[in-house]
């Protein structure tokens, strides 16, 4: 295995770096936003970050009046559940996250990691060690819990749209889990052409979809406008006085009304706060609101046709339209998290945190845009397997939102602390502010909690493997970087030696990856005592991580002259940036730098790990890290690396 990166350094330095976007890869239009209208911008906003939320009355409303809630339907309860949706997307997305969230951004980026990140540099001037690890632990499990509840999204959205066809014929009944998987199927497979093309007509479909679910949902109460009553917050706490416990409990159910606020805020270095917030207030959130409105007002007059309640809104003439506008709707909400994967699985690779994978880029214009075979199979296999073992909407609510609200709370935690550290407010407005909204994050997820025997179990398990494969190849990478950093030798003492000995010196160029920035690699000393031969140029590269998502062309290179024929090249990227190992060395032949393309050679390392005995456990677990590093993608393809020039040199490290 290549060393990347120095492997020495700490989990606050990585995460420093971290400029996370959910939906990195999912511009949809793939033109520059830059140059484009204020209308672009809301259009594509539209298209991309709230694909998600703008899906939830799917199911959001229907599923408080489970059987496993208890809750009758009755006005009192409709009233009161329409009340806790109506203040729940105004507390929490209104005000938390197109509020004040948006201007808690790093650099112009939003996320759980980005924030983090920007919590991590305000503090690196505290002498806590335990307070920095402590936040960058709760990035970290931010980051796994929406991974693990991404692969749940794809599943129950489709699945939700297809049992729409369940109303008015029960002919396709037992095949919707086969419908729902075929769609699925198509949507992964298409993944290889890219987001900007897939993407193109999001914008508009998910304008119609907000127009329309708006429309049915007005014209629905129309004829029961007593339903508005339910904007009087005094029915949303008696949901609680009357039904105790049960009432609690149905938070779990609200809360998949919010739960794309976090896709929401990670998408802000894409679209800018105006256009977001713009969206949110002219379109998006009218549209949820008459439509959860609506919902209600059918159900104050037909309170026994719960089931598939959202399609009920609809004319029989408009059913089957509705249901391909809903399918499609719930695939761009489903693109949104997929492509936002792959962007988050790159960034991942490219900080360390991960083992190399192939990156595929799918636009010559956005450098975000990208695809991740292992991880699109990864993604497709856990939603077929999700909707076989669920295998309707109903069950996958109760595993959804419990690892969403998670990140919520994290995210609230992290605001409040940057909040302390930059904002100028007054104590008493913060404190204010901050219980507000800790009350409201941690009352979801104490009632998602609740869904944990109901299918919640499942994305926490996804999350928890996650961490702990993050954690295992971030722990032994460190390690193993020690024990190679322990094993080079000081440059001058090289020197002498090479003075001393005299070994043959081939013409051309060797080009020796490390990545320990100040002694000679191992590579170099296994060359040098076997081969007793030393290329008349050799040049040390080390290859570094910035903590920008672009490095200037300007800062790309330094060069630092050893003597005796060798040099020391240092090549930055950003952490959005693929590194190319020959486009660096062009770059650094263009600034003046003697260097033949033609004649350079390319030598590599290999270890091979020999796993030393120690207890059971860590055994196990660095018998797990050789296997990542084992099955990491192959590194000269990785860096760019011209496969006829390439050597690699296997080394034995014990662990």
């Amino acid at each position: 295995m290549i060393e990347k990166e120095p492997d020495n350094v700490n989990l606050s330095t990585y995460l420093k770096s971290i400029r996370f976007t959910m939906d990195q890869t999912a511009n949809t239009t793939g033109t520059n936003y830059a140059k484009d209208s204020l209308y672009v911008l809301i259009l594509g906003a539209l298209g991309v970050v709230y694909g998600d939320i703008g899906t939830s009355p799917l199911y959001a409303f229907r599923e408080c009046f489970s059987e496993s809630y208890g809750l009758q339907v009755c006005e009192a309860n409709i009233l009161g559940i329409l009340s806790l949706f109506f203040w729940s997307l105004t507390l929490t997305i209104s005000l938390k996250y197109l509020t004040f969230l948006l201007k808690a951004d790093n650099n112009g980026e939003g996320g759980i990691l980005a924030l983090m990140a920007l919590v991590v540099r305000e503090m690196q001037d505290t002498k806590s060690k335990k307070k920095l690890y402590a936040i960058t632990m709760l990035g970290i499990i931010g980051a796994a819990l929406l991974y693990g509840d991404g692969i749940i999204t794809p599943s129950i959205s489709v699945l939700s749209a297809v049992e729409g066809l369940n109303v008015a014929t029960k002919v396709f009944e037992p095949y919707i889990i086969y419908i729902s998987i075929a769609i699925l199927a198509v949507l992964f497979a298409v993944q290889r052409i890219g987001t900007s093309k897939i993407g193109a007509v999001f914008g508009p479909i998910i304008f119609l979809w907000f127009i329309t679910i708006a429309a049915v949902g007005l014209m629905s109460i129309f004829n029961a406008p007593e339903v508005l009553y339910a904007l009087n917050p005094v029915h949303a706490f008696e949901i609680f006085t009357r039904n105790q416990w049960h009432g609690f409990a149905v938070l779990g159910s609200v809360f998949l009304a919010v739960t794309g606020g976090e896709v929401l805020y990670a998408d802000m270095g894409h679209f800018g706060k105006s256009p977001m917030r713009i969206g949110w207030f002219t379109l998006v959130l009218p549209a949820l609101l008459l439509n959860y409105f609506g919902q209600g007002a059918y159900l104050l007059r037909r309170p026994n046709e719960v089931e598939n309640l959202f399609y009920r809104l609809s004319p029989e003439f408009l059913h089957y339209p509705m249901v391909v506008l809903a399918t499609l709707a719930t695939i761009i909400a489903s693109q949104a998290v997929i492509s936002g994967a792959f962007s988050l699985g790159r960034q991942a690779l490219q900080l360390g945190f991960f083992p190399r994978m192939r990156i595929i880029h799918t636009s010559s214009k956005e450098i975000g845009q990208v695809f991740m075979p292992a991880m699109n199979i990864a993604l497709f296999t856990g939603t077929v397997v999700l909707i076989l073992g669920f295998k309707n909407s109903g069950s996958l609510a109760g595993a959804y939102g419990i690892a969403v609200s998670g990140t919520m709370l994290i995210t609230t935690v992290l605001a409040i602390i940057i909040a302390r550290k930059v904002w100028p407010t007054r104590t008493y407005i913060m404190v204010s502010v901050a219980v507000l909204f800790l009350v409201i994050d941690a009352s979801f997820f104490m009632a998602c909690s609740m869904k944990i025997r109901a299918g919640g179990w499942l994305p926490v398990l996804i999350a928890a493997l996650i961490y702990f494969m993050i954690s295992t190849w971030m722990r032994y990478r460190s390690e193993l970087g020690c024990k190679v950093e322990a094993t080079s030798l000081p440059v001058g003492l090289f020197l002498k030696d090479l003075e001393m000995n005299k070994p043959f010196r081939p013409k051309g160029t060797a080009v020796f990856l490390t990545g320990n920035p100040t002694g000679i690699p191992r590579t170099l000393l296994h060359n040098f005592k076997h081969n007793q031969v030393v290329h008349e140029q050799v040049i040390l590269m080390t290859v570094k991580t910035e903590d920008i998502p672009f490095v200037p062309d300007d800062r790309r290179t330094e060069v630092m002259e050893l003597g005796g024929g060798m040099h020391r090249v240092l090549v930055k990227y950003g952490f959005s940036e693929d590194p190319n190992i020959p486009e660096a060395l062009h770059d650094i032949r263009e600034k003046g730098f003697k260097l033949d393309l033609n004649k350079i050679t390319y030598i590599l390392g290999r270890e091979s790990l020999v796993i030393k005995p120690d207890s059971i456990f860590r055994r196990w677990r660095k018998k797990i890290f050789s296997f990542m590093s084992k099955n990491s993608y192959d590194a000269s393809t990785f860096y760019g690396l011209p496969p006829g020039k390439v050597i690699e040199y296997g080394l034995q490290v014990e662990l």
